[in-house]
């Protein structure tokens, strides 16, 4: 869970997710998501490919990256996520990391740089950014970003205990693995790093005639 895009959303997702490294799929829930700064921090862990295995003298495996998790994706939105909270799943889609489940974010994707004070102690606000690509010009702000899957949540179901949102992030992600399990490749036999030439005298030891 990630309740927003500022210090206390950096120390949830590191909270949450480095723990949880081991697990083969990962569900990001940023409902009531704040916002705050850019999101990029997240969407980099989240995007991180495999590269390789260690081999350990004793104990199991590892790989590299390490705090990487490479299986299923994916992330619940609701109508209260804005600003880091509207460009967190929008990059989520953007790198076509997972569907998007739950209700269109809010829609105000801008950054306020300062509120300059008044002369009777009030202040304003006034947004200094706003986000454009060059393929899509101008996006996001008074559109929000829509999910691939629509699924509304009553204040009768948070009454009930339920929350229909994340059992159907949980069933998309298990139907998910269960389709494309992760992979199990067998560590390969050992290698012969070097052999002992007869007629030569190895490090330590005797001639081998």
């Amino acid at each position: 869970y990630v309740p927003n895009t500022a210090g206390a959303g950096h120390t949830y997702f590191k909270r949450y997710f480095y723990p949880q490294v081991h697990k083969d799929a990962v569900i990001i829930d940023e409902r009531f998501n704040g916002g705050g700064s850019v999101a990029d921090y997240y969407v980099d862990i989240l995007r991180r490919p495999f590269i390789a295995n260690w081999a350990m003298r004793y104990g199991a495996d590892l790989k590299t990256p390490f705090a990487s998790i490479q299986g299923p994706k994916a992330m619940i939105i609701d109508e209260t996520a804005g600003s880091g909270g509207d460009l967190l799943p929008w990059m989520f889609r953007k790198f076509d990391m997972g569907p998007l489940i739950g209700q269109r974010t809010w829609g105000g994707l801008v950054g306020v740089l300062g509120f300059p004070v008044l002369m009777d102690g009030g202040s304003i606000s006034a947004p200094n950014l706003a986000i454009w690509t060059p393929e899509d010009g101008w996006v996001v702000e008074n559109e929000g970003v829509p999910p691939d899957i629509e699924v509304e949540q009553t204040p009768a179901d948070v009454i009930a205990g339920r929350d229909p949102q994340l059992e159907k992030a949980i069933e998309i992600v298990m139907a998910e693995l269960k389709k494309n399990p992760p992979d199990a490749t067998a560590r390969p036999a050992f290698p012969v790093r070097g052999k002992t030439l007869r007629g030569t005298v190895p490090s330590g030891g005797a001639r081998q005639d």
